[in-house]
Parts: C-alpha cells; structure tokens; sequence
C-alpha cells in the first residue's frame, strides 16, 4: 500500500499507524539484538586488508631510515624523512613541514591546545591567563572536537553549516573582531557527521582570515581526505596551497592519520603547519618525548612505499564500505521519505549519514533504538555540550556491522523514527 505523509493522514490514521508500528517495535524488542553504531568503527573485514602490514618489517629487514637514522633507537623528534614524503604527498603539502607523531590525531590536536593553554603560542601570553577563550564549531560536528575544547574551559560557539561548508560571513565576523576567539575546529572533506566537502570558496576565504588575535589557528583536521565512497571523489583546494597563495601560511594546523586506512589502534598521525608553527611546538613537543615509534612509521612506509598506493589501498575500503552506505539511504528512501518525517545527507564519503528527525524527537529515537537493541552515537552529540538546540541531529555509522546486521539496525532505527514522529503528533 502507497504510504502517505503523515501530516496528511487523519488523527483515525495516525492512531492506526501507532498501534501497527508499535507492535512492530515491540517484535524487534523480543528477538534481543545487541548491535552498537555509535562510533565510526572501521568493521573487521577493513582490518583484515591491513594484515600485511604486520610483515612489512620483517626480523632482517633494514631499520635505518632514508636520513641514515636507526629507527630503533632514540632521536628524531619530527618523524623520519620517509614518513614526511607519504603524508606530504596525501595532503599537498611540503615534506619540511610535516610533524609525524604518534598513531592518534587527537593526541596532536590535544597538545597544539594544550601549549596554546600552558605556555602561550605566538609571542602571546598562554590562554590560561587571557581570561575567556573562544572556540568557533561548525555544526553539526565532532564530539570528540567539542570534548578536547570543552577539557580546557574554552567557551564553544556554534557556527551553522551549509553545503559548502560554515557560514564564512559569521566565522569572518568573530574572527576579524574579537580577540578572544582563538580558533576553529574543520573537518574539510567529508564533514564528520554531514559528508560535506568545503567548497575552494570556503578555502579560498578561510586562508584570507585576519584574525584579531595573534594566536588565532584554524584547526583543520583532514581526517578523511582519502575515504571516498564513490569512484570520481571531489578534489577540492587545499589549506596549504590556498594559505600559502594569500601568504597565510601559518594560519593552521592540519591533522591526518591512518587510523581508518591501516590499524585505528596502531596507526600513524601527522601534523603540518608552517615552519615557524612547527619550530614553536617542537620546543614544547621536545619535553614531551624524545621521539614517536618511528619503527611504526618505517613499517607504513615499508608497507604502502607511496601515497599512490596508499589511495589504491583505500579502493579496497571502499569496496567494502560503500555497499554498507548503500543500505543505510536505501532504507531510509524506501521507509522514511514518503512519510515526510526526516531529511539525510548522501555522502561521497567519510564514515557518516547525518540524519535530521522532527525537532524534539533525536533523543527519543535514540532512546528506542537502544532498548530495541541497537546503540546509537548520542542525541546532541554532534553539537557542543551535547546540546543540540532543535534535538533533531543523529549520527549514523554504518562502518563496523555486516551488511545483514546493518538491514536490521537500519529497520529498526526507521520504526523508532517513525514511532517517535507519531507519538508527538498524537
């Protein structure tokens, strides 16, 4: 039977529809699933693909890197040469000014914040002693972006998202006229939880920024700048080449890492920024440590040789995720579009759908997935201080669950939508 939008069924319909999609509910309760979505998990079978990189330093293999270092022993703060090259080549940037750290992004973003909070970047006094400290976030957006700012006591203001990415005429505003705002977290490609990709236009304007603030830094994390879905990806502008066009060089700091392209738990992360970025933080990164696990970065060196093969390595990933994504819009078109009780995103890649219920229903919703069996990302996590204004935002990863175990999530989470829909509207 044709399904009709609910805001054009009579109040005899929507009750009928309560009861059968209730029932229906209750049916899915009884068969005691036990599924988690709520982090963007790469599933086993991506793992398995990386297996090989566990043999890629064999007991006889050389460990001297290109520079003649032994990457056995202490010493190289920066990374080895290497290291430099590959994550240079995957970003566009200059090798010179590439940091390669350990297997966590957020351990660099972690540190860039906390020597801006403890010691105070570009001639300016530490944040700690500047009074209030503000934080511009795109939304919907990273928790764990939102989290590491709100660690410090740094006040985040939300920065609303189209497209092409943040509204740059308000980022311009606070940016160019209050020195108190030091900063704002990006996610350029494939926007963690809309898929977005910035527009060259909303590159182009963040590299022309003239902060009020000498330590303002826009904190661009490029973490899915390989993770395409589809067989012709975007290719958008870079940071570094729109900064270095409007001599802006050290405007940002850019993090990526291979934590969804080899091992999450053993990757390897970078950082690039200008030179000048870099000689102040290894001053403080120095004290820190003597040095990453350079063996662990020889190993992905050794392992994909090039960023052309390392992209080539990501086709395999795609092949395994894109089918997964294919179900999760497939679901949705077949059983909440006709009913005219929510709106999704349709990413080219990344690790998420974005999905907008009626406002006041994302934590209900989320509420009946998890007593129905199946754990979401929470409601209002995609907004600082878990506060989404309209509690309409839920973030969707279809990564880590086989295909079958995803049919059934995506179910689910469709009744609980439209149960939640109807509910409100009785």
């Amino acid at each position: 039977m044709e399904q009709k939008r609910l805001q054009d069924c009579t109040a005899e319909e929507l009750s009928a529809l309560l009861r059968d999609t209730k029932a229906a509910y209750d049916a899915f309760q009884a068969k005691k699933l036990k599924l988690n979505m709520a982090r963007g998990k790469p599933g086993p079978e991506q793992l398995d693909i990386t297996m090989g990189l566990l043999n890629a330093l064999p007991a006889d293999a050389d460990p001297i890197s290109e520079s003649g270092d032994d990457t056995r022993n202490y010493g190289l703060l920066s990374g080895i040469t290497e290291a430099k090259k590959l994550f240079a080549d995957l970003i566009g940037a200059k090798p010179e000014e590439m940091f390669i750290g350990g297997n966590s992004s957020l351990e660099l973003m972690f540190a860039c914040l906390q020597i801006a909070y403890v010691k105070g970047i570009a001639g300016c006094k530490p944040w700690s002693q500047q009074g209030t400290v503000k934080f511009l976030c795109p939304v919907p957006g990273y928790d764990r972006h939102f989290a590491l700012t709100e660690y410090f006591g740094v006040e985040m203001i939300n920065i609303p998202t189209g497209e092409g990415g943040p509204d740059m005429a308000l980022v311009r505003e606070y940016v160019e006229n209050d020195p108190a705002v030091k900063g704002i977290w990006c996610v350029p490609v494939y926007t963690n939880p809309t898929g977005i990709v910035y527009s060259d236009d909303t590159v182009r304007a963040f590299a022309a920024l003239k902060p009020a603030a000498k330590d303002f830094r826009i904190f661009w994390d490029n973490a899915y700048c390989v993770h395409h879905l589809v067989a012709q990806p975007p290719k958008p502008l870079t940071i570094s080449q729109a900064c270095a066009e409007a001599g802006s060089d050290g405007l940002f700091y850019q993090f990526v890492s291979t934590s969804k392209i080899t091992f999450p738990g053993a990757g390897v992360a970078a950082l690039n920024t200008s030179r000048a970025n870099l000689d102040e933080l290894e001053k403080h990164l120095g004290i820190q440590t003597i040095g990453f696990d350079k063996t662990n970065q020889l190993r992905h060196v050794r392992f994909f040789g090039d960023a052309d093969s390392m992209r080539a390595h990501m086709e395999k990933h795609r092949a395994i995720l894109a089918p997964k994504f294919a179900v999760v819009l497939e679901t949705l078109e077949r059983e909440i579009a006709p009913l005219g009780i929510g709106s999704w995103t349709k990413p080219e890649g990344g690790y998420f759908v974005s999905f907008n219920a009626p406002n006041g229903t994302a934590k209900r919703i989320v509420q009946l997935c998890k007593e129905g069996g199946v754990t979401l990302t929470g409601a209002g996590a995609t907004f600082p201080y878990h506060n989404d204004p309209d509690d309409s935002n839920i973030r969707i990863a279809p990564t880590y669950p086989s295909p079958e175990e995803l049919a059934q999530a995506m179910e689910l989470f469709c009744l609980c939508v439209k149960l939640a829909a109807l509910e409100q509207m009785q």
